[in-house]
């Protein structure tokens, strides 16, 4: 189990990677341990130097009694499962408190209503109530903050095509309005699964579900795994729109 959540990660985690974001330096390691299958202790070693995302796979991990590499903590921190519906509010609050307070500031008492009104260790909560007050948005490396919101989560769609090592799929997109983020109409893109050979997936085919992180297809979903992310990914947003100054609304309002 902990060999599958290893190698899950490394193709949830690559994207931003890649981008130079988050974890170790060498941004072509994750995307060789998924096109191998195969994990060892270098790949484990990689996942502990992602500072976002490690602390909330030890959080669920803790809670549980698993490895913060079993295949269902990964699961539920990067899609959403039943493990996050367990995880005590209280153990929650001391560790953002403790990565996030120092870092935010002034900003702080506007994520301290997140965890009495439900916030999750789900990566979704990060992209839309920690994100923006602690990343890219405020250090002008981005000029377009909706844009970055929207990659920067985890989001479904189908394979309409593949082309080379291209695939084009179909998802619903974030907007923002007056009364906050909201899943947009479909709308059609293509995003990679493969670079130079080297793929984050198998085969996929039209009517797949997938996961797409950045601008790429990171996973292929089951209708179980597909259901969770839409769920979690909603719970969240509805979360952020009923604050009263979400990091979203800072930005984009």
């Amino acid at each position: 189990m902990a060999a599958n959540g290893a190698l899950t990660f490394a193709r949830y985690a690559y994207p931003p990677n890649e981008l130079g974001y988050c974890g170790p330096d060498d941004g072509r390691l994750l995307l060789e341990y998924a096109d191998a299958a195969t994990s060892d202790g270098g790949l484990v070693a990689a996942a502990g130097q992602f500072s976002g995302a490690w602390p909330y796979l030890e959080l669920i991990a803790g809670s549980v009694g698993l490895d913060p590499l079993d295949a269902l903590v990964v699961e539920a921190y990067w899609l959403g499962n039943r493990l996050l519906d367990g995880i005590d509010r209280s153990r929650f609050g001391e560790d953002l408190e403790a990565r996030f307070k120092t870092r935010t500031g002034n900003e702080w008492q506007h994520l301290v209503p997140t965890i009495p009104a439900g916030g999750l260790p789900h990566h979704s909560f990060h992209v839309f109530a920690v994100y923006p007050w602690v990343g890219l948005m405020h250090s002008g490396i981005v000029d377009e903050p909706l844009r970055v919101i929207d990659r920067c989560r985890i989001r479904w769609g189908r394979v309409v095509a593949v082309v080379d090592q291209d695939v084009v799929v179909r998802y619903q997109p974030l907007r923002w309005d007056a009364t906050g983020l909201h899943l947009g109409p479909d709308a059609i893109e293509s995003v990679r699964f493969a670079e130079n050979g080297l793929r984050l997936v198998g085969k996929l085919q039209p009517g797949d579900a997938v996961a797409l992180h950045w601008d790429w297809v990171c996973d292929r979903l089951t209708e179980q795994q597909e259901a969770g992310l839409r769920f979690y990914s909603n719970r969240m947003l509805e979360l952020v729109n009923q604050l009263p100054l979400s990091g979203p609304a800072a930005i984009l309002g």
